[in-house]
This record gives C-alpha cells, sequence and structure tokens, in this order.
C-alpha cells in the first residue's frame, strides 16, 4: 500500500513537471534579459541623439516634452519603450526631471491610440462601426481626461520633493549580472556603431522583448459559459478596475490590456460602461515595466520620477471613481456616441487628436 502511493506521488510530480510550458519559460527569459539590454542599448547611445533633439525638435520646455512622447508613441504604436527612450534621455542629461516625466506622460496618452486603430480594423472586416470603435474612443477619452489632471499632480510631487526619499538603485547582484552578460554586447555595439545607432538598436531590442514577453503568456479561451458564470462579476467596478490592473501588470502592456476590450465588445461578452474601471486600473499598473526600467538605470531619481506618475494617475483614477463615477461615465459615454454618430465627427475627432502632439511640439 505504502509503495503504490509513493509511485503515485511520483508520478503525480512527473506529470506536473512534463506539464510546465519550457517553451513559454525560455521565452519568458529571453524576453526579460532583452529588456535589460535594450535599456543599456538605450541609455548608452541616447547622448547621440541630444543634438538632433536640441536642433529639430527643439524640446525645451513641458509642452514640448509632452509633445514628443505623445507622437513618438503614435510612431512606433507602444507606450512603453517611448517611456523607457525618456528614462535613457534623462540619463544623458539630455532632458530634465520634469521633461522626462513629460515625455513619460505623452508616451501613455498615445498608447491609447492602438486600441482606436483596432477599432477602424474590425470596421474593414465588416462590424459595426459604433460598437468597434467604442472601446478605443472610450479609452482614450478615459486616459486622457485622467492622465492630464495626474500630469499636474505629479509636477506638484516632483517640485515639492515628497518622493525623493523613494529611490532605489541597482544592487550588486544586478551589477554582477550587467558585467557578464549586458556590458560584453552593450560595450561591443558602442565601439562598433555610432551613438544614435546604438539607441536605435536598443529601441528595436526592447520592442523585440515585449513581443516576445506577449508570446509567453498563457492562452486563454473565452467561453459563453464562462462569461456567463462571472457576468455579474463586470458590473462592479472594484471588480473592473482589479482586473485592468491584473492584466496589464502581467502582460506589461497597456496596449495589449485595453486591445482585447475590442474583440470582448464586438462578441457581447462586455459592455461599454464597464470597462472605464478597467481602463482606469490598466493605466496605474502600465508604469511596472518603466518602474523596472527606471531601477536598471545608475541614476536613483530616475525611480522617483515613474513613481510620480505612478501615484498621480491612481489618486485621479479613486477620486473619480469613488466620487463622480456615475457622473463620469456618462459623459465619457456621451462623448464616445457623439464621435461616432456621423462621418464629420469621426473625421473632426481624428484630426484633433493627431493634431494636439504636433501642436505642443510647436510651443
Amino acid at each position: 500500500m505504502a509503495q503504490q502511493q509513493a509511485d503515485l506521488k511520483k508520478k503525480a510530480i512527473f506529470s506536473r513537471l512534463t506539464s510546465i510550458p519550457y517553451s513559454k519559460v525560455a521565452l519568458f527569459i529571453a524576453s526579460l534579459y532583452l529588456f535589460i539590454l535594450a535599456i543599456t542599448l538605450m541609455k548608452d547611445g541616447a547622448g547621440g541623439l541630444a543634438p538632433l533633439m536640441d536642433g529639430f525638435f527643439s524640446i525645451d520646455n513641458l509642452a514640448n516634452s509632452l509633445g514628443f512622447g505623445w507622437s513618438f508613441a503614435y510612431l512606433i504604436m507602444s507606450g512603453s519603450p517611448v517611456a523607457a527612450s525618456a528614462l535613457a534621455f534623462y540619463n544623458t542629461g539630455t532632458l530634465d526631471q520634469y521633461n522626462t516625466f513629460a515625455m513619460i506622460t505623452g508616451s501613455r496618452l498615445g498608447a491609447s491610440f492602438i486600441v482606436i486603430l483596432i477599432g477602424f480594423i474590425y470596421i474593414l472586416r465588416g462590424r459595426d462601426r459604433s460598437t468597434s470603435l467604442s472601446m478605443g474612443l472610450i479609452s482614450l477619452i478615459v486616459t486622457v481626461t485622467t492622465y492630464i489632471p495626474a500630469f499636474f499632480l505629479g509636477l506638484y510631487l516632483l517640485r515639492s520633493g515628497y518622493l525623493d526619499r523613494f529611490q532605489i538603485q541597482a544592487g550588486q547582484s544586478i551589477q554582477s549580472i550587467f558585467n557578464r552578460l549586458i556590458y560584453p554586447i552593450s560595450n561591443l555595439a558602442s565601439d562598433f556603431l555610432p551613438q544614435w545607432l546604438v539607441f536605435l538598436v536598443g529601441l528595436g531590442i526592447i520592442m523585440l522583448s515585449f513581443f516576445l514577453f506577449d508570446k509567453c503568456l498563457p492562452e486563454m479561451a473565452l467561453k459563453e459559459s464562462q462569461v456567463g458564470q462571472v457576468s455579474r462579476l463586470v458590473y462592479h467596478p472594484l471588480v473592473m478596475f482589479l482586473l485592468g490592473a491584473a492584466v496589464t501588470m502581467i502582460s506589461m502592456s497597456v496596449s495589449l490590456s485595453l486591445s482585447i476590450l475590442v474583440p470582448l465588445s464586438n462578441r457581447g461578452f462586455i459592455r461599454r460602461e464597464n470597462v472605464i474601471p478597467y481602463i482606469m486600473g490598466a493605466n496605474i499598473t502600465t508604469f511596472i515595466d518603466t518602474l523596472l526600467a527606471a531601477s536598471l538605470l545608475d541614476v536613483p531619481s530616475a525611480f522617483t520620477i515613474v513613481l510620480a506618475g505612478m501615484i498621480s494617475i491612481s489618486i485621479v483614477s479613486i477620486l473619480v471613481l469613488l466620487i463622480m463615477n456615475h457622473l463620469y461615465q456618462a459623459l465619457a459615454l456621451k462623448s464616445a456616441n457623439w464621435i461616432t454618430s456621423s462621418n464629420r465627427n469621426l473625421v473632426i475627432f481624428g484630426l484633433i487628436i493627431l493634431s494636439i502632439p504636433i501642436m505642443l511640439l510647436l510651443i
């Protein structure tokens, strides 16, 4: 009897070991290594872009930095690499503390555009325009209306010095990893490539790292029976808030966590009025990867800059949910309905969201 129990335990252990998705584990390790390498390359090469930024873009005030981060995120359809670029520029002294914070905020504003783009793709596939675009529009409306006040609150937190005590520096174990696995490659790139090209290589690698990280996430299939079992939960703002925060923290991509709202909405699994808390939660934990990037730099104050953004957007979002959730929800839905009500309104809105970051660059 004892022997049979021992055999069963061995079989159970063997079954667990063989069920581990080793390919996904390998992808995760590879994506993490590439992320760290990319941050190092971008840090080493950021100085080469300083003349370009000082001359062509003339980024010398908060509006310029906000517009640059916003436009940059539009261009590459992602906010996290842009936020990492801002930290790299801060590390070289190209941007000061406040302009770095402004560029990071701009990257978050531009990242929500990808959800609208996915909505347009669904329209081209014959889906209803209002349903397909609503999620992207609501994501953008929520992001803009919360990040703008959070931007000014974050500037206040930075200028007040309240967060200066919260600084993280890379430890000895991190430095040892850098010396053995990162610096030989980054030094080789710096020796043979111009600085500006080193930065661009790092930017490409960090985008690849996020792509690989998405691939290593477990695949989940949504079934109508499963949705029916949890349908009651999506009506609770706190549940959706925590869900949005959790999905973004796991995927480390607000573009990914918000993009899944479009197909879910088209299939009737989720309604527009339920997604606002989800978007707010996602907009908070989207800073996780930027916090990691800041902790890898040799400048402890970089962590403080990112922390200011995370705290400020948390305060604004929580206050909205607690004080004016129903009013805010009604205004956001009304705005989205107005935009999708006619082609003229949609064109006007498109011109506005594309022109604002350009206008900020020109101020």
